[in-house]
């Protein structure tokens, strides 16, 4: 299980240039008055969090949905891993999504499966994993969000800071490179809220994950971001540390932090 204590953000994790996702100019709307995304370009470092501000409604779950594509782009570049994955076929596209974890907002749990069983099933199209294995990497997961007592509990038996570290229990058993986290802190008290907070810090250093959390929560950003990007009508309006974008002269930006 991974220690509970606090990881604090290390200037090497910020310094580290080698990009593993790129986006160019990606645009996205919904119909003929709702361009939704115009033009935005951003990219997340090696074993960086780049946290995601903005106000609902700026895009930011447009922008990690078109990362693997569960929503097309319409026009653009979205380089990850060295690949455009916007132009990709079919098997490259599945590749990359098993190197990339996706946290939901509800963390998607499956009501009708034990823990066991909604952990099981990102493997079960494992044809080199004996029934074993799987178990082991079941439990070793759930040991790395501090909850293996739960193992054959029922997702309605749960809290909601629990569901959401058995959702992210359930990203890393395939080991990803990438996260992706959608409002990983969304209707949690704030002490189960920096708990979550602390626990992405943690998966950050035991497994060098890159990652984008999009969040409305400033506490959560400041914990966890190494880097912050603010959306506004569709482009990237600034970029800094916590720090600096709160003592930046956009009053606009700055609202954020107040």
């Amino acid at each position: 299980m991974i220690q509970e204590e606090v990881y604090t953000k290390k200037e090497s994790e910020t310094t580290n240039k080698e990009t593993v996702i790129e986006m160019i100019d990606v645009r996205k709307s919904f119909g003929k008055n709702n361009d939704v995304l115009k033009g935005v370009s951003a990219n997340v470092n090696k074993g960086e969090n780049l946290v995601m501000l903005g106000r609902s409604g700026s895009g930011k779950s447009v922008i990690i949905k078109c990362l693997v594509r569960l929503i097309e782009a319409d026009s653009g570049q979205i380089n990850v891993f060295g690949k455009d994955i916007t132009k990709i076929n079919s098997q490259e596209l599945n590749d990359a999504r098993i190197r990339i974890g996706f946290l939901f907002q509800n963390a998607a749990l499956y009501d009708s499966m034990t823990v066991r069983e909604n952990l099981a099933f990102p493997l079960r199209q494992s044809k080199k994993m004996s029934t074993e294995e799987k178990n082991h990497v079941i439990l070793e997961s759930l040991e790395n969000v501090g909850l293996a007592d739960v193992i054959d509990k029922m997702p309605s038996e749960l809290s909601g800071g629990m569901r959401k570290r058995i959702g992210l229990a359930r990203t890393l058993i395939l080991k990803p490179e990438i996260i992706l986290y959608d409002e990983p802190t969304t209707g949690l008290d704030t002490i189960t809220s920096r708990e979550i907070s602390e626990l992405i810090l943690s998966i950050q250093e035991k497994y060098k994950t890159s990652s984008i959390i999009i969040t409305h929560d400033m506490a959560c950003a400041k914990l966890t971001g190494n880097r912050i990007v603010v959306l506004k009508e569709g482009v990237i309006e600034a970029e800094g540390s916590y720090e600096e974008l709160e003592n930046g002269k956009d009053d606009w930006v700055r609202s954020f932090f107040i």
